[in-house]
């Protein structure tokens, strides 16, 4: 990387929020910290609107795959147009049409909608922008802070997300009780603003061909490039798969309506701070990461917390007791925190600069297809058998992936940076 775009980060003077010393990282992340809350928002408005629409589990596991197709279908060309054009450029694109769709889902439900395809329609199509806009956010990130500091701001992006998890569903769950979806679909618009102004005010570029890389055509060729990549890589093979598994058996946060308002007996608020509890967990387990740094025998350290996250989900699928419940939540999202941001920074650093945007392309129909399709799973399985053995059954096939991951996943096993 060149020296003129970031500044490097001597060891001795590095802290838990050394990556913000680099302003064009800082202004993302603090962009994100706007626009995440208010997807964050949305995305617990919705499921708790289509409840309320349908009181159908089945319904709700639509929800998933409606998010879920567009991810699988666009992430490809996704992440062959974020190796090949601007990155910051293709951001701003995708980010606006993030706000369109949220301005009309919030128009549609103040004019008093009373089908949930709407909801649907609107949701695959932000689904299909975000299949362009994660691979040229993460694959721009490296370009903004020096390598050295790169695992600190994969740790701050972690929090960013978790944070906005934890003040997101909360307030979701107070305007919901008080005001009803609509008004959260608005701040939702009005949120990717932040992201959409701190983008034009980068001074770096963005653009693979401007930092000294090679920029990639949109082509078949480019696409079989990074397929090819991936495939012959293992390490990155068996961190998506086990990601894809371990998501799409344990993805317990669709069905917390269900939870909220049959299991434990809360009203909208109390599942605001369901829906809050894993950030609550991931928040604190990333700000100990960021502090940290590194660690040893990386790759183990994945699959445990995949085990982990899968026995924290069946205890939640049992619990009647909600101070319980919401303990086993917060613990689901420190596992997944400690996992995710290993992972992430395992497949960043093993990949060269211009095969990133693919690379995480490919990755995306893993680590988002697999919740979402997740999330169709367990609607469907939660109308058959009921939520809580539909969640326990979840979370003992995450802990049987880890369990097999940790047999046949040699490369990953033995990773250590």
């Amino acid at each position: 990387m060149p020296e003129s775009t970031v500044e490097s980060t001597p060891t001795s003077r590095r802290s838990s929020f050394s990556a913000l010393k680099h302003r064009d990282f800082r202004l993302l992340w603090l962009g994100q910290i706007v626009s995440v809350t208010g997807s964050q928002m949305q995305s617990v408005a919705i499921n708790w609107h289509v409840y309320l629409l349908t009181r159908s589990a089945f319904a709700l596991g639509l929800v998933g795959l409606f998010r879920g197709v567009p991810v699988i279908v666009c992430s490809l060309m996704g992440g062959v147009v974020a190796d090949a054009i601007n990155r910051r450029r293709l951001m701003v694109v995708t980010q606006s049409v993030l706000l369109t769709t949220a301005a009309l889902l919030a128009i549609a439900t103040f004019a008093g909608l009373k089908s949930v395809w709407p909801i649907y329609v609107l949701s695959a199509l932000a689904s299909a922008a975000t299949a362009f806009d994660i691979p040229a956010r993460q694959s721009l990130m490296p370009s903004l802070v020096p390598t050295a500091d790169f695992p600190n701001a994969v740790s701050l992006s972690s929090i960013v997300f978790n944070i906005a998890m934890i003040g997101g569903p909360a307030l979701a769950g107070f305007i919901l009780a008080e005001s009803g979806p609509a008004i959260i679909y608005a701040l939702n618009a009005a949120s990717f603003l932040a992201v959409i102004a701190a983008l034009i005010a980068m001074r770096a570029s963005g653009s693979p061909e401007l930092k000294g890389g090679r920029r990639e055509a949109l082509s078949f060729t480019a696409l079989k490039e990074g397929l090819h990549f991936v495939w012959r890589t293992p390490i990155i093979v068996q961190t998506m798969t086990l990601d894809f598994v371990a998501t799409f058996f344990a993805s317990a946060t669709l069905l917390l309506p269900i939870f909220a308002r049959e299991q434990l007996h809360v009203d909208a608020r109390g599942y605001g701070f369901l829906a809050a509890a894993p950030a609550i967990g991931s928040v604190l387990t990333a700000l100990v990461m960021a502090r940290m740094g590194s660690f040893r025998r990386e790759g183990r350290l994945v699959v445990v917390s995949v085990a982990v996250f899968g026995i924290a989900t069946a205890a939640f699928g049992v619990s009647t007791v909600f101070w319980f419940s919401l303990l086993m939540l917060a613990v689901t999202g420190a596992a997944d925190t400690v996992s995710t941001v290993l992972r992430q920074t395992i497949r960043q650093l093993v990949t060269p600069n211009h095969l990133r945007g693919r690379m995480t392309a490919i990755n995306m129909m893993f680590f988002m297809g697999g919740p979402q399709l997740g999330e169709l799973e367990a609607g469907s399985l939660a109308s058959i058998i009921g939520a809580p053995l539909s969640v326990v059954v979840g979370g003992l096939g995450s802990l049987i992936a880890a369990c097999i991951a940790a047999v046949r996943s040699k490369s990953l096993m033995e990773y250590e940076r």
